[in-house]
């Protein structure tokens, strides 16, 4: 600016124009919309955004993501593993995109998280799973509440050989962490269930492949879930699910829509945060659901908040925009339209059999399927081979996994049904259907899990052992353990939920605990379960469920359920059911 002065020859007025203006240039240089070329001359740049949202504003998570797309680590996977390195920083979100989560403090390795399309294994895959387990695990591998399974104890330089020998045994586990859609359910019966509507198992496939084959599908603001049910006797927990698929008959109607077998669309399932999923008023073909689920997964991709991890699953879009508008954008990206239809001109779906899971279940086909309880998921190698050595020997070479951390043998004929029963109690798991151990479900817990406040796969099994000495139930009950609010026990829907919390004793240091939920329940019973107890001590929980079942045998009308019968009962009266002080002593 000194430069420009009266000796320079510019009048007054010029020497003004030009200071004015070269200051501007100069306010420009700081703009975050201005940059220069090579030979100095000012550019436009855009400020850089992420579906609209200016990088500036986006969670830590959706940063990492946009520095490097996480499918794009592997170059970090293999060099890490050279070195037996665990990953550091960003890097450590991105592992999570090939199904790798390093879970330390609780465990000092990874967990691998596998996609399984339904649910559904051939026995060589299955031996492949427990080969991962004993080659470069501990020995056991985990069932999950999605039908997947999860192995532990991993460590970096055997991650390579981990995904590689996935990969050669036909299963992947791309995307199965972090913000993607992850494993599609499917009811685990299907196929072969007498009672279904329709085979969903060769769409949750097409989806399953359809997810793996298009990149963009996984930049999601945070993770999705899908899930197909056939409308058959067991449950597959679809109102669970960002998607749900209920398949339903529509009969003769003056509606212009022909009769058939067709999908019901009921969206934002997400029971941690105490929702179900909702019918939106939507009837779809089987061969529809496909391009529908990517169409609204897209929807979601370009409007799901991106600054704010807790708003960042498709309820709260649904929420801020409306059903109308949600279902409006996602018909914009459809070369077909969306056909309406209500939910009460199709027929009513017949109620499901609770633990029907388990045991022996004739099949059109003249065999059988055996439902076999794996307590809280757990399995060794050893039962693992055996379980492939029963399903070649008696059934048709293939184990489907239920949501319920159980798994099924089908295609068995009823002349070999008791050479299978023998052949599995020789595993030292059992096919019958205990109505209070059937239903027992536990996350990995505080042993595996650095978010989880209570060991709840332990504490699971031992609340089991010591209820199934105390007494016998006639009707089937669901008991949920979950480490922490993330709720991947789903302790909302048990008939009795238990999420983990750290207990302050006497001396000022904490004990494992759980606040105690119940009445919950998914499908024709579905209910989210309410909090009745809380801060009770984990050595305590199995004097109060015991209390409290003995309470409902002593005081439910016939054939009322458990969950029934808490929900005739206020928060009071149920207090009134157990004698905490009893409690106390006892666990001491």
């Amino acid at each position: 600016m000194r430069l420009i002065s009266e000796n320079n020859g510019f009048t007054g007025e010029q020497t003004l124009f030009l200071k004015a203006f070269i200051s501007g240039l100069q306010q420009g240089r700081d703009l975050p919309h201005l940059g220069q070329d090579d030979q100095g001359r000012f550019t436009h740049e855009p400020e850089a955004t992420v579906h609209g949202t200016p990088v500036d504003d986006l969670c830590r998570e959706e940063r990492i993501k946009h520095e490097k797309n996480g499918l794009d680590c592997y170059d970090t996977i293999l060099n890490n593993a050279l070195e037996n390195r665990f990953p550091e920083a960003d890097d450590v979100f991105r592992y999570k995109f090939h199904g790798l989560f390093y879970v330390s403090p609780a465990q000092d390795s990874f967990m691998l998280r596998c996609r399984i399309a339904g649910g559904a294994l051939s026995t060589h895959q299955f031996r492949g799973l427990a080969e991962i387990a004993q080659d470069w695990g501990p020995g056991h591998a985990d069932l999950t509440t999605r039908a997947n399974v999860q192995i532990r104890e991993i460590e970096p330089k055997n991650c390579p050989d981990v995904l590689m020998k996935l990969s050669e045994l036909g299963l992947t586990s791309q995307g199965s962490g972090a913000d993607n859609v992850r494993n599609i359910t499917a009811t685990p019966t299907t196929g072969f269930d007498p009672h279904e509507l329709i085979d969903v198992m060769p769409y949750a496939r097409a989806m399953h492949h359809y997810i793996l084959k298009n990149r963009d599908l996984y930049g999601l603001p945070r993770k999705f879930n899908i899930s197909y049910d056939s409308g058959g006797c067991v449950s597959v927990c679809a109102d669970t699910n960002d998607i749900g698929f209920y398949a339903v008959r529509v009969p003769e109607n003056d509606l212009g829509v022909e009769p058939g077998v067709y999908f019901r669309m009921q969206l934002c399932g997400i029971t941690g945060h105490k929702q179900f999923a909702t019918d939106c008023g939507i009837l779809l073909t089987p061969g529809e659901t496909l391009p529908v689920a990517a169409a609204l997964i897209r929807m979601f991709i370009e409007n799901g908040d991106r600054t704010n991890r807790n708003k960042a699953r498709l309820k709260y879009l649904v929420d801020d925009w409306g059903l109308e508008k949600t279902l409006v954008e996602t018909q914009a990206k459809l070369a077909f339209p969306l056909r309406y239809f209500p939910l009460d001109a199709c027929e009513v779906p017949r109620p499901k059999d609770k633990q029907g899971y388990l045991g022996i279940h004739p099949q059109p086909d003249g065999k059988n399927y055996i439902g076999i309880c794996t307590p809280v998921g757990r399995m060794s190698v050893s039962q693992m081979h055996a379980l492939a050595d029963i399903a070649d020997a008696f059934g048709r070479s293939e184990i489907r996994l239920t949501v319920w951390q159980n798994l099924i043998i089908p295609g068995i004929p009823d002349e070999r049904l008791q050479d299978a029963i023998t052949a599995i109690a020789a595993t030292g798991l059992d096919h019958r259907n205990h109505h209070l151990t059937g239903g027992l479900i536990a996350c990995t817990g505080s042993r595996g899990c650095k978010y989880a406040a209570a060991d709840t796969k332990a504490q699971a099994v031992a609340l089991g052992q010591h209820l199934a000495g105390k007494m016998i139930l006639d009707l089937p009950i669901n008991l949920h353990l979950t480490g922490c609010k993330h709720s991947c026990a789903q302790h909302y829907i048990g008939d009795v939920g238990m999420m983990g919390t750290r207990v302050k004793i006497d001396d000022g240091s904490t004990v494992d605990g759980y606040n105690i939920v119940l009445g919950g329940g998914v499908d024709d019973q579905q209910a989210i379960a309410r909090e009745v107890w809380s801060n009770i001590k984990a050595s305590e929980i199995n004097g109060l469920v015991e209390q409290l079942l003995c309470a409902y045998l002593a005081q439910r009308h016939d054939g009322e359920s458990f969950a029934s019968f808490t929900h005739r009962l206020s928060i009071e009266e149920l207090h009134a059911l157990v004698d905490t002080a009893k409690l106390a002593s006892a666990a001491a």
